[in-house]
């Protein structure tokens, strides 16, 4: 009869009794498993120096243990909005991109700033500081949230 070496059946055994320890561990603490669980600051948007587009910015935070993904926006009525990246276009220029969607990572937090991510809304509202908007953010696995945002002068 053919017996094996102990370290030959210990390896794989202690190997195995460490992964489940560990996982055992992680999901006692709360972090396996949990959907996202999001929650978004009061915005801010800008009051329009035109009469092409403005503005607005969240902060949107992922207290949960999976991603989720921002889908689209819904803007105040007869204004469209949609989200949009700045982008480097060469030469020390930027434009605008529209994007389909927008990552929240768990445990994280995506934050819409002016030369990031944003909500470009077209044609812009008339607004004066401290007027608020109130827009509907979508997202691929959490219900949408309806946030508002507060009207600021660009640079504040």
């Amino acid at each position: 009869m053919n017996r094996l070496p102990v370290a030959a059946v210990a390896v794989p055994l202690l190997t195995c009794l460490a992964t489940l320890g560990t996982l055992t561990l992680w999901t006692a603490t709360g972090n396996a498993g949990t959907p996202a669980r999001l929650s978004v600051d009061e915005g801010r948007v800008l009051v329009p120096t035109g009469s092409e587009a403005t503005a607005a910015f969240f902060t949107v935070r992922n207290t949960g243990g999976a991603d989720d993904v921002l889908t689209g926006v819904t803007g105040p009525a007869g204004h469209r909005a949609m989200l949009s990246r700045t982008v480097d276009i060469g030469h020390n220029a930027r434009s605008m991109a529209m994007v389909r969607s927008a990552t929240v990572p768990a445990g994280g937090t995506l934050r819409m700033t002016p030369t990031e991510l944003d909500i470009m809304i077209s044609p812009p509202p008339a607004l004066a500081p401290g007027d608020r908007l109130t827009f509907t953010l979508h997202f691929r696995d959490s219900p949408p949230r309806t946030v508002r945002a507060r009207a600021v002068r660009p640079g504040e």
